[in-house]
């Protein structure tokens, strides 16, 4: 018996898949600077940005699928942590 989401719950399974597509390739990029030179900005940048995949996506996947709203809490975290990577990034880059 296979499940199945219907139409406003894809939607918003496609929507988190999106800023989960964005975030990870940027979190490739960062690993990418990080081989020119290591920071501990970019260490904390890539940290904040896997916790914010987590967070962001992740409880967007979880609720989607029928988890408990508790659950709805939680984007918002991973937003303030994909901002503060991001910003933490750009002085990384910046300060080199």
């Amino acid at each position: 018996m296979p499940a199945r989401l219907g139409p406003e719950r894809l939607a918003v399974f496609e929507t988190a898949v999106r800023f989960h597509f964005y975030n990870a390739l940027g979190l490739l990029g960062i690993g990418a600077v990080a081989l020119s030179f290591d920071s501990r900005w970019l260490r904390w940048s890539a940290g904040l940005i896997a916790a914010g995949i987590v967070l962001f996506p992740g409880s967007i996947y979880l609720t989607s699928l029928g988890a408990p709203e508790m659950f709805h809490r939680l984007p918002p975290f991973g937003g303030i942590a994909w901002i503060a990577g991001w910003l933490l990034f750009a002085i990384a880059v910046w300060r080199r």
